[in-house]
């Protein structure tokens, strides 16, 4: 008879690991009852009764003991190799299902699903899903993406992210856009209300009824917006809307205005009253780049919560909801934290060309 096994040895730290381990909720299972196992070796219990209790083999108990007596908790994790589940799918057929996905589209489509890649390759659904799962691959979904050609890109894109991340004193910094062709939509019948059971409707036509130019400057420190709404947006409206952001904005501050390349933002008109104006100081992104501008941000949480699902029955409705919704914002504004520093962008830049300097070549 093979004599019992004397109490597991177990330092007061490893002890406290653990039993942490051994209540983990979250933890892999195989690693929760390893560590009961040995909690319940240093208790004296023996490798029999201790995989009856745990539902395990006595021969997997002595091999954890011996695994923790020459490794401690080192590679406590770690699943020696031969050991383990043994994958279901064979790895070159990963390797295809990958291969088709990434470099190849399924005839007179544009792209994969699970079922036409489950039937070209010969698996199951679930089997293609599980690939593209592990190896990150989401054939349905695409991204906008565009490199900007401006000469001056990596000049303009320090100069705008410099003054996110570390904006002038006695200045305030203003990200400026105009949202052009708001249209005043109304439907051409009554929306039901939401009720149990029920999502609320919309029909899906409309009548046109006009539309509305929304300019706004938004505050990137307070996050507070200046807006107003006018009827079109050449390069008169867009100096009646400076003359309103210079009476908003204290005396005595510099206002930076970070905007895009619109040809009425550099028209002799506003150049003129610019001059007049010395406190003002313009700030260009890149051509393609409206991610860089801020308001940006905030005109998709004016479309999203204000427009997208609105009724208006003329101009005037339109911009009624416009001005609610700004003035909503600005009893309890939030500002947009730019994170990304200007040459972490770069980075990404750089690498995007690459790639696509290795498609065209």
């Amino acid at each position: 008879m093979r004599p019992a096994s004397p109490p597991l040895a177990l330092p007061e730290s490893t002890q406290e690991i653990l039993e942490a381990l051994a209540k983990s909720a979250t933890a892999p299972h195989r690693e929760v009852v390893r560590a009961k196992a040995l909690l319940l070796a240093a208790e004296g219990l023996a490798n029999t009764a201790i995989g009856a209790q745990l539902g395990v083999s006595p021969t997997s108990v002595v091999a954890w003991r011996e695994r923790f007596a020459s490794d401690g908790l080192t590679k406590f994790a770690e699943v020696r190799k031969g050991r383990g589940r043994k994958p279901s799918i064979a790895s070159d057929k990963v390797e295809a299902v990958v291969a088709a996905t990434t470099q190849q589209k399924p005839p007179g489509e544009t792209h994969w699903s699970c079922r036409s890649m489950a039937k070209a390759q010969g698996v199951s659904r679930s089997t293609v899903q599980r690939i593209w799962s592990g190896r990150g691959l989401q054939p349905h979904r695409v991204e906008s993406f565009k490199l900007s050609n401006d000469r001056r890109s990596e000049e303009k894109l320090v100069d705008v992210v410099g003054l996110y991340m570390g904006p002038p004193d006695k200045a305030v910094v203003l990200c400026l856009d105009e949202k052009s062709q708001i249209q005043a939509l109304d439907r051409t019948q009554a929306s039901l209300p939401m009720k149990r059971g029920r999502a609320g409707t919309m029909t899906h036509d409309y009548k046109r009824h006009g539309t509305t130019t929304l300019f706004a400057a938004l505050d990137v420190l307070s996050g507070v917006v200046i807006g107003q709404c006018l009827p079109r947006h050449t390069n008169n409206e867009f100096v009646h809307f400076l003359r309103k952001v210079d009476k908003e904005v204290p005396k005595g501050l510099a206002v930076h205005v970070i905007l895009d390349n619109y040809g009425t933002h550099g028209h002799a008109n506003v150049d003129a009253w610019l001059a007049k104006h010395p406190r003002f100081h313009l700030h260009f992104t890149p051509t393609s780049s409206s991610w860089l501008n801020l308001v940006e941000r905030w005109f998709r949480e004016l479309t999203d919560k204000a427009i997208r699902r609105g009724v208006f029955r003329s101009v005037p409705d339109l911009v009624t909801a416009i001005e609610d919704y700004l003035r909503a914002h600005n009893n309890d504004p939030k500002p947009f934290v730019w994170t990304a520093g200007a040459e972490q962008i770069l980075e990404k830049v750089r690498r995007g060309r690459a790639a696509l300097d290795g498609i065209t070549a």
